[in-house]
This record gives C-alpha cells, sequence and structure tokens, in this order.
C-alpha cells in the first residue's frame, strides 16, 4: 500500500464529517438498480455510493486507501442500519477481480491501467456508475493524471454497452457514464 497516499487520505478524514451524499450518476439513476446482487463502491472515501447501495437492499463492499475514511463509513452506515464490508485496499495494485459483482460505483477517482479490471470485475448484465472530474472543473484536481480530458470517459470502457453519458455544465466540469456488461459476453465453465 502506498503509505504517503494512504497518510493524505488519512489526514483528510480525520476530522467528522457530515454523512455523504452517493455521486449524482448514482442518484439520477438509482431505479436502475437490480433488486438484489452484489456491489462494490471502489474507493469509496466516506461511502455515499455505497449507503445507496446497501439501503437499496444490495450486499455492498467499500474499497479504500484510507482505514479512517472507511471507519467513519462503518459509522455511518451502523446509524442507517445498513451493513457495508469495507476492506483498506490500494484499488491501483489490487483491482477487483473478474467477474466479481452486479454493480460497480466509481466517483472522484480516476486510474486509467485500472478500467479494464473494472470492467472485467463486472458479471454478465452488470452496471457501472463511474463519475469524476474532467479538464473543466474549477474546484478539483489540476493533475492531469487525476481528470479526464473531454470526451475520454466514453473511451476508457469500450467493452461495455452506454445507456446514458454525461458531460456538460450541468455537472461543473465532470462527467459521467451509466453502462452494463453484455449479457452475450458469458461463457459457462
Amino acid at each position: 500500500m502506498d503509505n504517503s497516499k494512504q497518510a493524505k487520505w488519512d489526514a483528510r478524514y480525520q476530522q467528522p464529517r457530515e454523512q455523504p451524499t452517493a455521486a449524482a450518476v448514482l442518484r439520477q439513476h438509482h431505479q436502475q438498480l437490480p433488486a438484489s446482487g452484489r456491489a462494490l463502491d471502489l474507493a469509496c472515501g466516506l461511502g455515499g455510493n455505497a449507503l445507496l447501495l446497501a439501503a437499496h437492499g444490495l450486499s455492498v463492499d467499500g474499497w479504500d486507501l484510507s482505514p479512517v475514511g472507511l471507519a467513519q463509513l462503518e459509522q455511518f452506515a451502523e446509524r442507517r442500519g445498513l451493513h457495508i464490508d469495507t476492506l483498506a485496499r490500494d484499488v491501483e495494485r489490487q483491482p477487483p477481480a473478474a467477474k466479481q459483482y452486479d454493480v460497480i460505483c466509481v466517483s472522484y477517482f480516476l486510474h486509467r491501467a485500472s478500467c479494464a479490471a473494472i470492467a472485467e470485475a463486472l458479471r454478465p448484465g452488470g452496471l457501472l456508475f463511474y463519475q469524476t472530474f474532467t479538464v473543466d472543473n474549477q474546484n478539483g484536481p489540476s493533475n492531469p493524471d487525476f481528470v479526464l480530458q473531454r470526451g475520454e470517459l466514453l473511451q476508457l470502457f469500450p467493452e461495455l454497452q452506454v445507456l446514458d453519458y454525461c458531460e456538460d455544465a450541468s455537472i461543473a466540469g465532470q462527467a459521467w457514464l451509466l453502462a452494463r456488461r453484455p449479457e452475450d459476453d458469458y461463457k459457462p465453465l
């Protein structure tokens, strides 16, 4: 695990915060969620997505580099009577395994080298909700490694079927993608 990155995020999450909210793409399209199944909030931070997914009735894993952030997520979940399995994990070095999840949410995290593994981690018919900053953002990161170029998010997941895409002024320097892994790529063992 990258200790300098972990220390940065641990420091950021040291102070108690208000309960986080889910990403706009998930809030806008929550009706697309399956009635049951397994979900992952990848690089979850305080877990706004994880909380919404668990409240919807999904079995939820929340992975993040920061144990401090995950501890706060566990407290938020407990207060709401929800269960989320949290794991301190460097998702850049340890992406999810293939065909494990019915839903994956990623918000405000960008590691281009992990995109293929994220798509592979979806089960056939699985949904990806992805939202992060673009080069047009005013409040997010300035490092080009952590922001999308215009139109880039559509190119990062070519094997998925796009259900919705938004990248305009209405979401202030961000882009979102809702996509599905095709059913027909499933080959039984």
